[in-house]
């Protein structure tokens, strides 16, 4: 299963592909950041099994399995849920795993884990939870999959120009909520049906990118509405995953965060407001990026993150921050 990294993260990693070739030859869910929902018509708007290219394993020592004890799995994991069917909201310093190829790893010692929706059935999620971890559903609200079993129902007008990088990804048009209201909410509904905590929309960040569309960040801000909304009315916890630029004005409605490469990208300052608020913020940096546990776990430490170590292709292999 292919697994984009942030507009940013994506930018920078294309540049370094680049650098190498070239020396090679030489919570109010009704609202977000006062987005109105319009689940019509597009807005007139103002003013992707594969990894990535370069995602196979770092070869480094870092790159290995889990090493040693992993912090341990009750940060926030007993109190996260209160009783009577409230919203999950992780509490800061919830630790956490994240594969999203399969079969999943049951044994890896963390409180969450976040996986992929069609991968994984119902069996799975109650796998995870008999074991008292709490499961986030992976799911791509940004762009359009062509191995996805449901890929056939989205229609032409909606999918854009190719996601780089990633073959068989292409953009959505995110404002057409009267066309991807039906097929995202199948999707959210398989999520509750079978048995999962949380929601990790992926791709909510594309207005960064050239879509084809001209997407807006008040495009993306009435979409996140929406796609909170609809993740709360099932009983979902949702995050916030990258997108530091609007986080200020969106860390009210999202329950947690997820960053990508905001170490190697400096710009992890950006999701403190989750933190204030009391919401977890998990951080993955990856191999790929030359990312090691001792460069980046002292800025997760000072910002109280849950890091951990990833290859790109998401495997089970991790390494946490201590």
């Amino acid at each position: 299963m292919p697994v984009r990294p942030s507009v940013r993260a994506r930018s920078a990693l294309l540049a370094l592909l680049t650098l190498t070739a070239c020396g090679a030859s030489a919570s109010a869910p009704a609202s977000v950041g006062d987005a109105a929902v319009d689940d019509t018509s597009p807005s007139s708007d103002d003013g992707a099994t594969d990894a990535s290219p370069d995602a196979s394993p770092d070869a480094s020592p870092d790159a290995g399995a889990d090493a040693g004890a992993d912090a341990s799995a009750d940060a926030g994991a007993d109190t996260a849920v209160p009783d009577g069917g409230a919203i999950w909201k992780p509490a800061v310093g919830t630790s956490w795993q994240w594969q999203l190829d399969t079969p999943i790893d049951t044994t890896v010692d963390a409180a969450v884990f976040d996986i992929d929706l069609f991968d994984n059935d119902a069996s799975v999620v109650a796998a995870l939870h008999a074991k008292g971890r709490k499961v986030i559903c992976y799911v791509n609200v940004g762009a359009w999959e062509d191995w996805r079993a449901d890929q056939a129902q989205f229609p032409a007008a909606v999918i854009g120009k190719a996601y780089p990088g990633w073959a068989g990804e292409k953009f959505l048009d995110i404002r057409r909520l009267d066309l991807l209201s039906p097929i995202l909410r199948a999707r959210f509904d398989a999520c509750r049906a079978k048995g999962f905590d949380g929601l990790e929309p992926d791709n909510v960040d594309t207005y960064q990118a050239d879509t084809g569309f001209g997407l807006t960040a008040q495009d993306q801000r009435t979409y996140d509405a929406w796609l909170v909304a609809e993740a709360h009315a099932r009983g979902l916890s949702i995050g916030l995953k990258n997108d530091g630029d609007q986080a200020g004005a969106l860390v009210g409605s999202f329950d947690w965060a997820l960053s990508e490469d905001c170490w190697a990208d400096a710009w992890c300052d950006q999701l403190k407001p989750f933190v204030a608020a009391g919401k977890a913020v998990f951080m993955a940096e990856y191999t790929d990026r030359s990312a090691t546990l001792p460069k980046f776990c002292p800025t997760a430490k000072s910002l109280s993150f849950s890091g951990i170590l990833k290859d790109r292709a998401l495997t089970a292999s991790r390494q946490a921050c201590p």
